[in-house]
């Protein structure tokens, strides 16, 4: 089973549990006059909110002794209240919308680091977690910018002004509520760094059940070919349990310390409300700086409630923070060199390795290439043929330079590749691979892949040299037509052929191609063979051959075994030598 990109954000990156949410301040800083607009509606409804218990006090004080001071009271309440509206709606426009855009950043962002790093990664990645962490994740951070962000700064803004006009207020009455602070601050500490814990867990089982769903989905012709469709639910249904179990600790570790929270908030508060209400009987305080007092506490404990709350939204975005942090915090092993050498153009197209040495990550104990030398000159086909294993593709993926050797040098026109930005060198060699990808757009869009500033008339003249127009035009929509996710509406044949097309049109020099013709039927195959002489017109080709025809075509075969070339030369003086080739011409080839 595939590793998670990482061990521990917190190992990682050296930050405390919450420390990974400064990740988001760069994010925060690109929206400025946001964040400003925010904090002076935020200042504006606070400030609102504190009015409102002066004006009832002065309502209950004075606004019951003549019909002048009613009028007065009332209206200056009503002021307030409207005051408080205007500001609040603004709060929440403003924060809403600075929540919604850095997340969008933070997303793009992260898109944009991962289609950034090299295959070393993606080979012990799970694409169900990575797209859980793009989505799921990402969600959690929305509630904390969009929201929670702002609960917290206008709670804490209110916990202070409330504290202050207690004392301003009454500071014998105030002096009882600052003993049940620690009372409700103590839940808070204690609870947590568990609820964090537990948040973690939650978002790697739902990420789990996110692999899962993602895997079948993308499978399901096997699933379905195989009548596992119960098997399937089973699976994804104890993953989806796992996930609920995992929630329903945090939902009770969050419950437990919310309640203890409210109950000592609200037991401070019937405590001040008796101490008060004897002051009130005995002439020491007026009923409305009483109420005023109360309105005062009600806040401060909304307030501190509302931080509890926070609290636990802060914890669980933590750990989607940290998963996330472990994506932004890789770094490819592969990169451009900082000044690197240009390719000489127009590229003539020589491919050399020599002595050639690579041992795939995880697996060094056997090498894929073991001291392979070979020269391909320029518009040269060279076909290499050998039992699965034999090292064929890491010859294609070190030209791709999807990952470097550990010994020996790969070289296209006399420069090493690893000189080279791995973008030019790979703009100059186009790849057909056996089993193509088809994108869920229209069959222009997937042809013009292959070169993006193509011109329509360009994408078609690709399709007619890859003898897919017929088919093309055939479609409801023609050009325009969706092929489905992978390709789904058309044949495999058809496949092939817009793949040979995007190749076409990419005009390379270098032509690294996985024969496309091992699994199709005679007719698709003719097709696909014409299409591919087409194609290896005037290039240097490598190719991966499966069927005789490409063999017989090739300028040279060149046999591997277990990381080795043995064997090089024609198809009749291979099969005169014996050997393995004869063997594989036998059972491969000819049978």
């Amino acid at each position: 089973m595939a590793q998670t990109p990482s061990d521990s954000a917190e190992a990682r990156t050296g930050k405390a549990p919450l420390g990974v949410l400064r990740t988001l301040l760069p994010f925060l800083a690109r929206q400025r006059g946001l964040l400003l607009a925010w904090l002076l509606a935020l200042v504006a409804s606070t400030a609102a909110t504190l009015s409102l218990p002066v004006a009832v006090g002065q309502m209950i004080d004075r606004g019951f002794s003549s019909a002048g001071n009613i009028d007065a009271a009332f209206a200056l309440l009503f002021a307030v209240a409207l005051a408080l509206a205007l500001a609040t709606a603004a709060r929440f426009y403003f924060i809403s919308l600075l929540g919604e855009r850095v997340i969008a950043d933070l997303r793009t962002r992260l898109y944009a680091h991962l289609i950034g790093l090299d295959q070393a990664f993606y080979e012990r990645s799970r694409s169900g977690e990575l797209v859980s962490r793009l989505s799921a994740d990402t969600e959690l951070l929305r509630g904390v910018v969009g929201s929670g962000m702002s609960v917290a700064l206008r709670s804490v803004v209110m916990v202070v002004g409330s504290l202050t006009m207690l004392v301003v207020t009454s500071p014998r009455l105030a002096a009882w509520t600052l003993v049940g602070i620690p009372l409700f601050v103590l839940p808070l500490v204690l609870g947590g760094r568990r609820l964090q814990q537990i948040a973690r867990q939650s978002q790697d089982r739902v990420a789990d059940a996110n692999m899962l769903a993602a895997e079948t989905l993308g499978a399901i012709r096997t699933v379905q070919a195989h009548a596992h469709e119960p098997w399937e639910r089973g699976r994804f249904d104890d993953a989806v349990a796992r996930s609920v179990s995992t929630a329903r600790k945090r939902i009770g570790t969050q419950a437990v310390v919310t309640a203890v929270a409210i109950t000592a908030i609200f037991g401070a508060i019937t405590v001040v409300l008796w101490s008060g209400a004897h002051d009130v009987v005995a002439g020491r305080l007026s009923p409305g700086t009483l109420g005023q007092f109360v309105l005062y506490a009600l806040m401060g404990g909304g307030s501190v409630g509302a931080l509890a709350e926070v609290w636990n939204e802060l914890q669980r975005a933590a750990g989607g923070m940290g998963r996330i942090n472990e994506l932004l915090v890789e770094r490819p092993a592969l990169r451009a060199p900082e000044r690197p050498a240009s390719l000489p153009l127009p590229l003539r197209g020589e491919v050399r390795l020599d002595e050639v040495v690579f041992r795939y990550p995880g697996r060094e104990a056997v090498p894929a290439l073991d001291g392979v030398s070979l020269h391909v000159r320029p518009g040269e086909t060279v076909a290499l043929v050998g039992p699965s294993g034999a090292g064929k593709s890491t010859v294609f993926g070190l030209l791709l330079r999807f990952h470097d050797p550990q010994g020996g040098r790969v070289e296209v026109d006399g420069l090493d590749v690893r000189t080279l930005d791995p973008a030019e060198l790979r703009g100059q060699i186009a790849l057909v691979p056996q089993q193509p990808t088809i994108f869920a757009a229209s069959a222009r869009d997937n042809i013009r892949y292959g070169r993006l500033d193509a011109s329509d008339a360009e994408v078609e003249a690709a399709a007619r040299a890859a003898e897919a127009d017929e088919f093309l035009r055939a479609l409801p929509a023609g050009y325009d037509e969706p092929l489905g996710e992978r390709g789904t509406r058309l044949s495999g044949g058809q496949q092939q052929r817009i793949a040979i097309a995007r190749a076409l049109l990419r005009d390379a020099p270098i032509l690294l191609l996985d024969e496309a013709t091992s699994a199709l039927d005679a007719q698709s195959e003719r097709a696909v063979q014409h299409a591919l002489e087409n194609l290896m017109q005037g290039r240097t080709t490598l190719v991966i051959a499966h069927r005789l025809a490409t063999v017989l075509k090739a300028d040279r075969i060149v046999v591997m075994d277990r990381g080795r070339i043995v064997a090089e030369g024609t198809h009749d003086a291979l099969l005169a030598q014996g050997g393995l080739y004869a063997e594989l011409a036998r059972l491969q080839f000819l049978g």
